[in-house]
């Protein structure tokens, strides 16, 4: 017998009482936005595969709905994430020369929920900066994170921070090659210090010192002044270091601080600042940003770029 009322597995109808919270919820964040000086865009659910992965790594292009469009017979994708389309926008559909600051807010589709109690159609919201390359852009999109987090009642939270630049910058000055980098990224997003060890014992005392003490590099402020005594004074991890000592002068009276110098998510993806908002009563992230530099260069146009993005739907969810 068929069910016709059945759904696939992890999609579900948003039911009056929770649709008018996420609604509510929706024109709070706009309207923030709005009043920060971002525009709106709406891009379409579907795109070409090529531009729609553009940047994302091997794990959204697993993520991603395929399908051979009727029109034309190449390949398109349902969306599993708008910021590239975002970044296309900037890149190519509007391409400004000054500073560009979007907003957007939609559904995205994915082939399997991120955890077990999620829906694989999260209703992504975010923001964009294009063309500011200074961490004052950072800091802006980390203010308007946890602003649209307050507005969304969630206040007592912690602000989680790393940056990709440092064990760029270590990899960089060691000349590593691609392999190896590849597989040290992945001791050090395990924390395995043993193994580290073991496969770093040619390196330079200074650098292979520094490799090591990463793991144990996560705390509150202080550590970035440990960090600044364990780290080689490369000048793209000054550059790293500095830009999380903003971060932690801007941020250290109104929100709970904690870095990791350890943290690469989106290593791939990502080329400075990382970060998250995590609460204490929430399992997983609230929130996340990063810079992601360069990602129009794919469009034709080459720009710095800074963001954050939320899933509306699971933070209503959580909140009922």
């Amino acid at each position: 017998m068929t069910y016709r009322w059945l759904l696939p597995e992890y999609c579900e109808d948003i039911l009056p009482e929770d649709a008018w919270a996420l609604e509510t919820a929706r024109r709070k964040l706009l309207n923030l936005f709005k009043d920060r000086g971002f525009n709106l865009v709406i891009p379409p659910l579907i795109e070409y595969v090529e531009s729609l992965l553009t940047g994302t790594g091997h794990d959204m292009d697993l993520q991603t709905f395929k399908l051979v469009d009727q029109l034309s017979g190449r390949l398109i994708g349902v969306r599993p994430d708008i910021t590239p389309q975002v970044a296309r926008i900037d890149a190519h559909s509007m391409n400004r020369a000054d500073i560009n600051r979007l907003c957007y807010a939609g559904p995205v589709l994915h082939t399997k929920p991120d955890v077990l109690s999620q829906s694989r159609e999260p209703y992504q919201v975010g923001a964009e900066i294009f063309g500011l390359s200074e961490v004052t852009g950072d800091i802006e999109i980390q203010t308007l994170m946890l602003d649209a987090l307050s507005e969304l009642e969630f206040n007592d939270v912690i602000l989680d921070v790393g940056h990709v630049g440092i064990f760029r910058g270590l990899m960089e000055a060691l000349q590593i090659d691609s392999k190896t980098e590849n597989d040290w990224f992945k001791l050090l997003q395990h924390k395995d210090i043993p193994s580290l060890q073991s496969v770093t014992q040619g390196v330079t005392a200074e650098f292979r010192q520094a490799l090591l003490s990463l793991p144990k590099l996560n705390g509150g402020g202080e550590i970035l002044d440990l960090a600044i005594k364990s780290l080689p004074a490369t000048p793209k991890i000054m550059v790293a270091l500095e830009q999380l000592i903003a971060v932690r002068e801007r941020f250290n009276n109104r929100v709970k601080l904690s870095f990791d110098l350890c943290e690469l998510r989106g290593y791939h993806y990502h080329n400075g600042l990382v970060f998250q908002v995590y609460s204490a009563d929430y399992k997983g992230a609230l929130a996340r940003g990063g810079r992601y530099d360069e990602v129009g260069s794919a469009f034709g146009r080459s720009r710095p770029a800074t963001g954050f993005s939320l899933d509306l739907r699971q933070l209503i969810t959580f909140k009922r």
